[in-house]
């Protein structure tokens, strides 16, 4: 992991940033875009690079397929998430941990993070970029966190609609949650330095986790 951290004084609250199925290295100006932000705002922020070797090799576009990585990925979210789940135990240990944790995902991170919360009723609030919950999971949840999920309707990775489905499960579970989307974006569309919708996602991210995690 990654520590940004946030110059405040007593207990902080913190937030896990998961990457996509490409890793952090696709780029890491992105992420760490948000984790700065973050800290700037008086969360701490980790960066967690949760991929194996093995996840690298079996989700390269250059080695697979789309099929080859959508079976992978059907079979690895559980193995995904309980390590996430182990980190969230160390940083609510820490002696200046406030105990409200959030986590933030991207595409196939935004699934994590909506499956992980769904098993871990220690998460106080997620953010899924252009990411839904994992089929298996849809029928099985009993809990969610606050919840927003952010997309673009020009989405051909990750359809609109997965995320309109995760949003509709969070209430269905009594958890309060928002979908804003992006007219003509596609899927990654805040990972561009010029595109003036990345500043928009950035910081309704932000205020999100500042009135769920740092409200009283």
């Amino acid at each position: 992991m990654t520590r940004y951290s946030a110059d405040r004084v007593g207990k902080h609250a913190a937030v896990l940033v998961l990457h996509g199925n490409r890793g952090v290295e696709i780029n890491p100006r992105a992420y760490g875009r948000y984790a700065n932000a973050l800290a700037a705002g008086g969360i701490d922020a980790y960066l967690v690079r949760y991929f194996t070797t093995a996840d690298y090799e079996a989700l390269d576009p250059k080695k697979s397929t789309r099929e080859s990585r959508d079976a992978y990925t059907t079979g690895r979210f559980e193995g995904w998430a309980m390590p996430i789940s182990s980190v969230v135990t160390a940083i609510v240990n820490r002696p200046d941990a406030s105990g409200r944790i959030g986590v933030i995902g991207f595409s196939l991170g935004g699934y994590i993070a909506a499956d992980t919360a769904a098993h871990d009723d220690r998460i106080t609030a997620i953010a899924v970029l252009y990411g839904g919950m994992p089929d298996a999971m849809v029928d099985q949840v009993k809990h969610l966190p606050p919840l927003i999920e952010l997309h673009g309707e020009a989405d051909r990775n990750v359809p609109l609609a997965k995320g309109e489905e995760l949003v509709n499960l969070a209430k269905v579970v009594g958890a309060p949650a928002e979908q804003v989307t992006y007219p003509g974006r596609e899927h990654g569309f805040d990972f561009s330095d010029t595109d003036p919708m990345t500043d928009d996602a950035v910081g309704r991210v932000v205020r999100f986790f500042q009135a769920h995690l740092l409200g009283s």
